[in-house]
């Protein structure tokens, strides 16, 4: 098993109300870029890690969002439609040096995929200003998992992006970790995970798969597994497999565990890992972890 394919670029964390978001997640400690439009409906705020990124995305304006078509994937109705059965981490998105070619090579390897998405937004800068920032994204769905999509992020003007300021959070928060997801049968997606990523980056365990990338992991755990990953008992009912926890490596556990006791946060503590519920983070279970 290898982990010499993409790195998580950043998770997607759709909210009914972004600014309800925004406040939650500043309680955990996290600098949060201003609110920023896309052209196709949605809204996000951003906590910029070390190399990825937590999306805080709600429907903001549901008359500009598209309805999928033949061949063309829809970002904002696919979250809208996951909106309206639950709160949570819908997308993970992978980094991407090319989305036209990654988009060719899952097609050559016979997954679903749709017409590259191009599209540019303004970026509100720390001092006030603002500066354009455009992507190119390429999607790959499974079926199978109909509560889940993956897709590459190719950034045009990365230095209008990234900004030092949003990466200094008072909880220490560093980089993703790990992504875990919950599955009927984990076996089953061995094979969109091999097409995705590499056959050599996933591999059978006991408790499900491990997809390798560079700098984190997906885990696919099945229910049984699951209730014994984590403190806090999870509720899993989305057909297929679902995204259903993120870790989060920080600085010190302990001063986020001071930081969260501070601000009135519960959370679970497991050996040297701090877990905040479900219920306080959008329908997703954050892990922290030391890293």
């Amino acid at each position: 098993m290898t982990a010499t394919g993409p790195a998580i670029d950043h998770l997607v964390l759709a909210w009914h109300d972004l600014a309800a978001a925004r406040r939650q997640y500043a309680r955990f400690g996290f600098t949060l870029t201003p609110e920023a439009r896309h052209p196709f409906g949605t809204g996000n705020s951003l906590a910029q890690l070390q190399g990825s990124f937590l999306e805080l995305l709600a429907v903001v304006e549901p008359e500009k969002l598209v309805p999928p078509s033949e061949g063309r994937f829809s970002f904002g109705a696919f979250n809208a439609d996951f909106l309206a059965k639950r709160e949570g981490l819908s997308m993970l998105v992978l980094t991407s040096d090319d989305a036209a070619r990654d988009n060719e090579t899952w097609a050559a390897r016979g997954l679903a995929t749709y017409e590259p998405l191009h599209f540019s937004r303004q970026a509100k800068q720390p001092d006030g200003g603002s500066a354009t920032v455009a992507f190119s994204l390429a999607f790959a769905l499974d079926p199978a998992m109909p509560e889940a999509a993956f897709f590459v992020c190719q950034q045009h003007n990365p230095e209008a992006f990234w900004q030092a300021q949003y990466q200094s959070h008072a909880n220490g928060a560093r980089g993703i970790a790990a992504v875990t997801m919950a599955a009927e049968s984990p076996a089953t997606q061995r094979a969109f995970f091999e097409r995705m990523v590499s056959p050599e980056a996933v591999a059978e365990t006991a408790d499900g798969l491990t997809v390798s990338l560079r700098g984190g992991r997906i885990e696919v755990l099945s229910a049984a597994a699951l209730q014994g990953r984590f403190a806090t008992p999870l509720t899993v009912s989305a057909a297929g497999a679902a995204f259903v926890a993120a870790t989060i490596a920080v600085a010190d556990v302990g001063a986020l565990e001071a930081l969260l006791a501070d601000n009135a946060v519960p959370f679970a503590r497991r050996g040297d890992a701090i877990e905040i519920a479900p219920d306080q983070a959008g329908g997703t279970l954050l892990e922290f972890v030391a890293g």
